[in-house]
């Protein structure tokens, strides 16, 4: 089952973004380097009616540099976009991103033209930590878990620079099922949205192919490859003692196990996804959804019938 969530304070942000990006000059959009194209946030495309964009991949310390390399280049390709990489709790890699908001909308600046930048991103990317090393000090609030910043926030720079935080948003409808899964695994979704065990497993089933010795080496088992997620995920579960009363795998446990230790970096820098992965989740997933929609439709238009045929019946011409 593809996994949704959508909480209420998520519909005000949208419509802040609505209202709040008339007067903005730049967008900067961070995202997961972990997994840049599940937590890039489809609904932006139509709120920042064409607006320079910097995209901003976060916590790349904790993702394949080779990966987030074919990241930038993919969308540094596109028009009106710069992309930079960055690791928000160091300084001067998150100082570059005034002089790359600069670049994007070069005529403003100064005290009578003050450049106005929208900062936004799904629930626990990073933003509040990035203003804060920004700011030099403790701006906004922050925390390790999604949705912490309620309301929009207005942080000054410099005396020409002002930036607009706006709570973390995910989108009404995820179409991209492995993006459900990506996100859940990040920490981006509440954890009352998702099944862990089944979160758990399709993470495992992406590790076995794209890192066996990531796992191999964290757990000490031999020849993860070999292993199908199901199996891997009980030997886990042995192999940290998620065991319960009469010798009984503690599935539950073992998922938590892999889900933290894969948020601690305890696997090492992984990347669940590239570019061309993406293009291709995505094409599946619009494909299911139109699908979808046509189902929806037909079935929609059959009811209309039915009650048209009882109406009909009731009032014989």
């Amino acid at each position: 089952m593809a996994i949704q969530w959508f909480p209420g304070h998520m519909h005000l942000t949208r419509k802040a973004i609505e209202e709040r990006i008339k007067g903005i000059d730049v967008v900067i959009e961070m995202l997961d380097a972990r997994l840049p194209g599940s937590s890039a946030n489809p609904m932006l495309a139509e709120l920042i009616q064409g607006k320079p964009t910097l995209k901003v991949l976060s916590k790349q310390d904790m993702a394949a540099p080779d990966r987030t390399e074919q990241w930038l280049t993919h969308y540094n390709a596109q028009s009106g976009v710069r992309a930079i990489a960055i690791d928000a709790s160091i300084q001067a890699p998150a100082k570059t991103l005034i002089e790359a908001c600069q670049q994007l909308a070069p005529n403003r600046g100064g005290v009578h033209k003050p450049m106005r930048v929208l900062i936004c991103g799904i629930p626990n990317v990073g933003k509040s930590t990035l203003i804060n090393t920004l700011k030099g000090k403790r701006a906004v609030k922050t925390g390790d878990e999604a949705g912490v910043t309620k309301l929009e926030q207005r942080v000054t720079l410099a005396p020409d620079f002002y930036l607009y935080d706006t709570p973390g948003v995910l989108w009404p409808r995820i179409i991209v099922a492995r993006s459900g899964y990506n996100l859940a695994a990040s920490g981006a979704i509440g954890v009352a949205a998702f099944d862990e065990e089944t979160v758990a497993l399709e993470l495992l089933d992406y590790l076995i192919t794209h890192y066996p010795d990531a796992v191999a080496h964290r757990y000490s088992i031999a020849n993860v490859a070999d292993f199908v997620d199901t199996d891997l995920l009980d030997e886990i579960a042995r192999k940290r003692g998620a065991i319960q009363s009469g010798g009984r795998i503690n599935v539950t446990k073992a998922a938590e196990i892999v889900i933290h230790d894969f948020r601690a970096q305890m696997l090492g820098r992984i990347s669940l996804e590239t570019p061309d992965e993406f293009a291709a989740w995505l094409a599946e997933g619009e494909q299911l959804d139109a699908e979808r929609t046509v189902r929806k439709e037909a079935t929609k238009k059959a009811k209309k019938q039915a009650r048209q045929a009882v109406k009909n019946g009731r009032n014989p011409a």
